[in-house]
């Protein structure tokens, strides 16, 4: 006996309209995904591709024929080697001072409880919220009073000014998972503050404070308001760059960027690679 199966034909729709939708929904993502990443690697690759074009103009359109000249250009160029310098002074300057600060403020922040906390708080991370071109001059009157001009100092001062509550925050969020159990403990057997913080607390937040200290660099480097009113005779990078808009720039500009990309992804792919290597130690003992 042969029993037959009718298929509803609005359950056939249904399906094929799940299918349809469950397509497009696949598509749009992947479309979305596409538009995207296109939005923030479009003009990375255009800047890198402007530096092999034979044209004394930063473009890529019209292309003039395949060039190094502006790399090795690049190279041979004292002021960039100097406004790079001048940089990673002023960039480690910052860690210098925003470090010890920021893992101080986190350290008190993660002692108080109540209001206390959420005033505290607030006060730390005000100077994020204040425009850089407000922190430069004031930092720059201030200082004037005492008889100390722009420079080296007064733009390690402006820019930790607000790049220290950076730092407190990255290790602030660390401690929030710090088992206060072990710090207990170990005072409990006759170990001082200061040995708890150098054998406990500093090893555990040893990936918090690294994580903070390539924020110092990077918001130090990139800075440009802050350090503008405060640089004195000093022309860091982003000075160098902004003066070199207003006179005329030349593909020597998009070598170094696309240069500083290659760096900054060979960083990168190093160190995912070293992560990789310490899980499969772990993993093998």
């Amino acid at each position: 006996m042969t029993n037959d199966i009718n298929v509803s034909p609005m359950h056939t729709q249904s399906g094929a309209s799940q299918r349809l939708w469950s397509w497009l929904g696949r598509a749009g993502s992947r479309l979305y995904l596409f538009a995207f990443v296109g939005f923030l690697l479009g003009p990375l690759a255009i800047l890198g591709g402007a530096a092999f074009n034979d044209s004394s103009f930063p473009t890529v359109s019209p292309w003039q024929g395949g060039t190094l000249k502006w790399l090795q250009a690049l190279f041979h160029d004292g002021e960039i080697g100097d406004a790079l310098v001048s940089s990673g002074i002023v960039a480690g300057g910052v860690i210098l001072v925003s470090l010890p600060v920021g893992l101080a403020s986190a350290l008190v922040l993660n002692s108080l409880n109540g209001r206390a906390r959420g005033f505290v708080y607030g006060l730390m991370v005000s100077p994020m919220l204040i425009p850089g071109i407000v922190i430069g001059i004031s930092t720059l009157l201030f200082w004037r009073q005492v008889g100390v001009n722009g420079g080296y100092f007064l733009t390690i001062l402006a820019q930790a000014s607000f790049i220290t509550s950076f730092v407190m925050l990255m290790i602030a969020a660390q401690l929030q998972r710090f088992d206060r159990t072990m710090e207990d403990a170990a005072l409990g057997l006759g170990a001082s503050r200061l040995m708890v913080l150098r054998r406990i607390l500093l090893p555990y937040l040893r990936p918090a404070v690294l994580a903070a200290c390539c924020l110092a660099f990077l918001q130090s480097f990139e800075n440009y308001n802050t350090t503008l009113f405060v640089r004195g005779t000093e022309t860091p990078l982003t000075v160098f760059i902004a003066t070199k808009v207003r006179t005329g720039l030349t593909p020597v500009i998009n070598a170094l960027g696309l240069v500083m990309m290659l760096a900054a992804l060979i960083g990168a792919l190093l160190w995912e690679l070293k992560r990789m290597k310490g899980f499969a130690r772990a993993d093998r003992s």
